[in-house]
């Protein structure tokens, strides 16, 4: 995972972007395959605090909903609404939010 620096939106609402890493094993067709993707999201409010201080790489559980990005690029941005860090205290940072 990479993350932006926070910002805030006009209303002072606490945002974070950032772009998540997925890796795992399908199976399609009855064969098993590689997947990888990147997909950008943001974060908003406690969330957004929450994730911006976890570290670069850290494994995470996300939840929540893709939108386009805006009204000219209909590119996929995941809005999360719940996210749990599952690299335990590696890194002193274990939390859970729930929306």
């Amino acid at each position: 995972m990479e993350l932006a620096p926070m910002r805030y939106t006009p209303g002072g609402v606490p945002m974070v972007g950032f772009v998540l890493g997925h890796e795992s094993r399908q199976v399609e067709n009855g064969i098993e395959r590689s997947v990888l993707c990147e997909l950008q999201g943001v974060a908003l409010g406690d969330i957004a605090k929450t994730l911006s201080t976890a570290v670069a790489g850290m494994e995470m559980e996300a939840i929540g909903f893709l939108a386009a990005k805006n009204q000219r690029s209909k590119m996929p941005v995941l809005h999360l609404t719940n996210i749990k860090f599952v690299e335990g205290n590696e890194h002193g940072l274990q939390a859970e939010e729930k929306g």
